[in-house]
């Protein structure tokens, strides 16, 4: 049962835990380049949030949307 356990340290400490060494290793070097990948998705979500905005005010000046407070039946 030992090599059980001592098999799976071995997976995640050799092989899928590698890649996140590098980000530490790369972090001395420079901060910008480790955290390259954070800018990459905060960037996506700004422009996923003005795409959304885009789209909300296209069917509010449309008049699409339903506003009434008992759109749903939970509401009444």
């Amino acid at each position: 049962m030992k090599a059980f356990f001592e098999g799976i340290q071995s997976l995640f400490v050799d092989f899928l835990f590698l890649p996140l060494d590098g980000l530490r290793s790369l972090e001395l070097r420079t901060w910008f380049g480790a955290n390259f990948i954070n800018w990459v998705f905060m960037i996506i979500c700004a422009v996923a949030i003005v795409y959304w905005i885009k789209q909300l005010r296209i069917f509010d000046e449309a008049g699409t949307e339903n506003q009434d407070t008992t759109a749903h039946s939970f509401l009444k």
